[in-house]
């Protein structure tokens, strides 16, 4: 179940309490500024990343992008009429974003700094919205993005390709909104965190990553909220911290982030310069050398901050694997799609159907390529899971099993294990006031048993019985956890219950109705579990059996030993395939594994995840289809 993403208070607290903090250090840091170039007029420039030499970057208005040297003499030329300017290395090239004026699209071109050649320009179509920035974002997996910031708050992030690789056409992953008088943005690839002005409030911090909630925190606000005395201009980030001009007060502004705050160092006047408007920085030996470019002369001053911000920890780096495939959206707006189940089709597996629930409609069919096949609306259906072998009357059928919020009861569903055709087979009534989470067990006898759990901790467990082809449920044990569950998984062979309790961790039991429930700890929320604990899920093969778990506080998937003493094998995310234009996945409720071989890049398995932010485009929720050696891979499981 999806939980809204808020700023904690205590952040929210430290961060207003951060942008008052203006007497940190006992003196400011120096800086010294002189001209550049002088006789060079100039609409933006930079460093030239992974150079360490004299050579910039810059736009010249009769001239376009420039590659220039040490004294400011034309290295390599891009005609044309350009405004902004941002830069990543890319291997051997550097790739420039700026803004085509005369087009009023946004560009990316490479640079071999070598050569002194410019590339092909890369056009993204033109917007709806007038375009006033752009700036670029690697993500920890190599995807390349580039943020638009446009006027009244429009703002999208793009795909453009995967290393060094550039795709053939940009591809649209989101729209954000930002302030609506925000015209610079920089992006802290380590941190994932995107910086945008809002000229006469502030300047705000965001999430960058593409399955990222929107949120945002305040870095500095303008006086009396903040230090900044008249407007929050553009910006330059260093390790852990910002820098940030105010044009009209002809100030510098030097920030160090510490947890959700930035805390403030005394602003630094810049004498001589009468409207500074442009900003790049690069770190040396000795502190930060600076670019600052002034709006009323159009020239450029170089100079030496002798200020070392400390970098801060970052969260450790998940390693992604890639969706393969993905299932048609949903046809519900919102916390739609909830949980998977995988049906293995028992003479030709590449037949397998995914099942998936719709909280908002009932029960959906996929095949193996992600099609809808079959929906049935028969309510809103929360967890799903299913077992082969039930006698419905005379005939043996495959069951699926779902938890119906609708009636709080169990709606039952026959699958034709010849074509996989899903059809009603019934509903079982429970005596819980908000039923929730559903999962199977089938010990070796080949009974079916479901334990459906509710939203106040109960569990209850029923034998699942048609003799006369009408369905029905015998209770047979009842238990309950101290606040609200969800996922659960049934190890059949070794007759053990996993299930989820959504802020405190996983929880393992005997299975058999006639043994007492006793729970002992499988994980607890902490550094590798973040709450909401919410689908489970056992693969199992002749080697290994694991289990896998969606931590949806931090978008990521664990993966631990199926037997005790439970060790952990690692956490990863599924992110984006650049290549196949398919998102990650983020906000996962339910998922489903497999080691079936079901063919193809599924011949070691499938992993099946909701996705609870559909991007690329943005759509109503879907499902995610990953080949488990991916998984594998990412993890390196033996």
């Amino acid at each position: 179940m999806k939980t809204l993403s808020l700023i904690p208070k205590r952040g929210l607290l430290a961060a207003l309490i951060g942008l008052t903090v203006g007497q940190a250090l006992a003196a400011a840091p120096s800086l010294s500024l002189k001209p550049w170039a002088p006789n060079l007029k100039l609409e933006a420039a930079s460093f030239v990343p992974g150079l360490a030499g004299a050579e910039r970057l810059a736009i010249s208005a009769g001239d376009g992008l420039l590659l220039l040297d040490g004294q400011g003499q034309t290295l390599a030329k891009l005609p044309g009429n350009f405004s902004t300017l941002d830069s990543r290395a890319a291997g051997q090239q550097v790739l420039v974003a700026s803004l085509d004026s005369q087009r009023q699209q946004a560009v990316l071109v490479s640079l071999d700094p070598q050569a002194r050649s410019w590339g092909k320009p890369l056009y993204l179509p033109q917007r709806d919205f007038p375009v006033n920035g752009v700036c670029l974002y690697r993500d920890e997996a190599s995807n390349l993005f580039l943020f638009l910031v446009g006027e009244e708050g429009k703002g999208e992030q793009w795909l453009l390709g995967n290393g060094a690789q550039l795709n053939p056409q940009a591809q649209r992953v989101r729209g954000l909104p930002l302030p609506p008088s925000a015209q610079f943005c920089q992006v802290d690839d380590g941190a994932g965190q995107l910086l945008v002005n809002e000229e006469n409030v502030g300047w705000w911090a965001y999430p960058a990553q593409a399955e990222a909630d929107v949120l945002r925190l305040p870095v500095a606000l303008r006086q009396p909220f903040g230090d900044l005395a008249e407007q929050a201009g553009a910006m330059a980030l260093v390790p852990g911290g910002v820098l940030g001009l105010d044009p009209k007060a002809a100030q510098l502004h030097l920030y160090q982030q510490q947890d959700d705050a930035w805390k403030a160092q005394p602003a630094i006047a810049l004498s001589g310069l009468k409207e500074p408007e442009n900003l790049a920085v690069r770190a040396t030996a000795n502190g930060l050398q600076l670019l600052v470019r002034d709006d009323e002369d159009g020239r450029l001053y170089q100079g030496e901050l002798n200020w070392q911000p400390q970098p801060v920890p970052l969260a450790p780096v998940l390693p992604n694997v890639a969706a393969l495939v993905q299932s048609e959206p949903v046809g519900r707006q919102g916390d739609a799609a909830d949980d998977p189940a995988i049906w293995i089709h028992p003479q030709q597996p590449a037949l397998s159907r995914v099942l998936g629930t719709n909280k908002k409609q009932g029960l959906l069919a996929y095949d193996l390529q992600g099609k809808l096949l079959q929906e049935l609306p028969v309510g809103r259906l929360n967890n799903v899971d299913v077992r082969p072998n039930f006698k419905l009357g005379a005939q043996t059928v495959d069951l699926a099993v779902a938890s119906n919020r609708d009636h709080n009861s169990l709606s039952l569903f026959s699958i034709d294990r010849s074509s996989g055709e899903l059809r009603e087979a019934g509903e079982i009534p429970t005596p819980l006031k908000e039923i929730y989470g559903i999962c199977l067990f089938q010990p070796a006898s080949g009974e079916i048993y479901a334990i459906a759990n509710g939203k106040d901790g109960s569990f209850l467990q029923y034998r699942l019985s048609a003799p006369n082809g009408a369905v029905q449920g015998e209770l047979v044990r009842q238990f309950k956890v101290d606040s609200q569950p969800e996922g659960c998984v049934a190890d059949d062979q070794r007759q053990r219950l996993f299930i989820g309790e959504e802020d405190v961790g996983v929880w393992a039991v005997d299975a058999r109705a006639d043994q007492p429930a006793q729970l002992s700890s499988v994980i607890k929320v902490g550094p590798q579990l973040h709450a909401d604990v919410e689908g489970l899920a056992l693969y199992q093969s002749s080697g290994q059996d694991y289990l896998v778990i969606s931590s949806q506080g931090n978008d990521s998937y664990l993966v631990l030993d199926a037997e005790p003493p439970f060790a952990a094998r690692g956490a990863f995310r599924v992110g984006l395939n650049a290549a196949a234009g398919i998102d990650g996945a983020s906000e996962t409720d339910g998922l489903e594994v497999t080691s079936v071989n079901l063919g193809g890049a599924w011949s070691h398995g499938m992993l099946v995840v909701q996705d609870g932010r559909k991007r690329m485009p943005e759509q109503t929720q879907n499902f995610k289809f990953v080949p488990w050696a991916e998984v594998t891979r990412a993890l390196k499981l033996p």
